[in-house]
C-alpha cells in the first residue's frame, strides 16, 4: 500500500508528502513540476497533468492505495473576468474528475478531496456548519462545488471520498494577497478595511491541513464533509493590530462604509482591473466562521495554529525574503 499524492508538490501536497514519509509511508507525487525538497530523496516522482486523462491513468495506483487530490487552481493571481473559468475549471473540476475516474479504474476505493469554503458564499448563519446552503459567487467556488457533486456521484459508485473545505490557507512559501498588505504596513500607509473590522477572520494552518488529510486516512476515509479553520478567530480590527503592533508600523486601520467598497471594487472588476476578487470581497464583513466540531469529533483532529501568529510568520516570512532572499520558519504557536 502507498499514498499516492496528485498535486504533491504543491502547497499543502508537500507537507502531507513529508508527514506521511517521515511515518515511514511508501509516497507517490504525481505533479507537473518537481520542486527542491529535501523528502524527494525518500519520496517518489512521477511528471503528471492531471488536466490530461492519459498522463492521470498512467500514475501507478494499485488496489489498496491512498489517494489525495491536492491539485488546485487558487483565487491568487487575480484573473479578470473573461479568464475565470479557463483558468479554474481544467484543474479543479476536470482534472479532479480524471483522478477520480483513474482511482475507480485502479480499484482503488480512498480518495481525499480538497474543495473550499468558497462554495457556501454569503452567510446565511453562522457559525457555519457544513450544512451551510452552497452559493458560490464566483467560478473558484463553482468549480469547487462542482467537484464536490462529482465526488459525490463517484460515492455511489464505490469510492470514499472525504472531502475538506478549508479557509485561507496560510504558510511557510505562500503569501498571496497578503504582500499587497504586508507592503502598505512596511510603507507606513493607511491600511482600509472592508466594513468596521469588528467581523472575525479566520485562517488554517498548512500543516493542520496536511494533518487532517492524514487522519482521514487513518480513520478509514469517511464519505462525510469536513471544514477547516482555526479555533477562536479574532477580529479583522484585532487581527491586523496586532500584526502592525508586531512590525512596528505607523500604519492606522481605516474602518469603510463596506457597501462602498464593495461597490468601488466591483466598478474595477467590471472594467478588468481586479484589485481583489469578488469571492473574496464579497464576504469580507461578514460573520463567516467556519464551525469545525464534525472534524474533531469524528477524526480527532485540531488545530494547532491560531491566528494572529500564522499572520505574523507570514509577515516575517515576507520581511525575510525581502531583505535576505530567504525564508523564516514560522513559530509553531498552539491555537488557544
Amino acid at each position: 500500500m502507498k499514498h499516492v499524492i496528485f498535486g504533491g508538490d504543491g502547497f499543502v501536497g508537500r507537507h502531507l508528502a513529508e508527514r506521511l514519509v517521515n511515518e515511514g509511508e511508501e509516497v507517490l507525487v504525481a505533479d507537473i513540476v518537481k520542486s527542491d525538497l529535501p523528502h524527494y530523496g525518500r519520496v517518489a516522482f512521477v511528471h503528471c497533468d492531471v488536466t490530461d486523462p492519459a498522463q492521470v491513468a498512467k500514475v501507478s495506483i494499485g488496489p489498496d492505495d491512498m489517494v489525495y487530490n491536492m491539485a488546485a487552481k487558487m483565487l491568487s493571481p487575480l484573473q479578470i473576468r473573461s479568464k475565470r473559468w479557463q483558468f479554474f475549471w481544467p484543474v479543479n473540476y476536470y482534472g479532479a474528475e480524471n483522478i477520480m475516474k483513474a482511482t475507480a479504474a485502479a480499484g482503488a476505493s480512498r480518495l481525499v478531496q480538497f474543495t473550499t469554503d468558497m462554495i457556501y458564499g454569503h452567510t446565511v448563519q453562522s457559525p457555519q456548519t457544513e450544512d451551510h446552503p452552497a452559493k458560490p459567487l464566483g467560478e473558484y467556488g463553482k468549480s469547487k462545488l462542482a467537484t464536490e457533486e462529482l465526488a459525490y456521484e463517484w460515492r455511489k459508485h464505490g469510492l470514499n471520498i472525504s472531502i475538506f473545505r478549508p479557509r485561507l490557507i496560510i504558510g511557510p512559501g505562500r503569501l498571496g494577497i497578503l504582500e499587497k498588505l504586508f507592503k502598505l504596513i512596511d510603507a507606513n500607509l493607511p491600511v482600509p478595511m472592508i466594513g468596521s473590522g469588528k467581523a472575525p477572520y479566520q485562517f488554517i494552518s498548512v500543516f493542520d491541513c496536511a494533518e487532517a488529510a492524514r487522519l482521514a486516512w487513518k480513520g478509514g476515509v469517511p464519505n462525510a464533509e469536513y471544514n477547516l479553520g482555526s479555533d477562536n478567530p479574532p477580529s479583522v480590527r484585532q487581527l491586523l493590530g496586532g500584526l502592525i503592533q508586531h512590525a512596528g508600523s505607523k500604519s492606522i486601520l481605516i474602518p469603510t462604509p463596506g457597501f462602498a467598497v464593495k461597490a468601488t471594487l466591483a466598478a474595477f472588476d467590471a472594467i478588468n482591473l481586479p484589485i481583489m476578487d469578488p469571492e473574496q470581497y464579497l464576504i469580507a464583513d461578514e460573520m463567516c466562521v467556519r464551525e469545525t466540531g464534525k472534524l474533531k469529533r469524528e477524526l480527532g483532529w485540531r488545530p494547532q495554529y491560531n491566528d494572529g501568529a500564522m499572520l505574523i510568520a507570514a509577515y516575517d516570512e515576507y520581511r525575510a525574503k525581502k531583505t535576505r532572499g530567504a525564508y523564516a520558519t514560522p513559530a509553531a504557536v498552539p491555537a488557544e
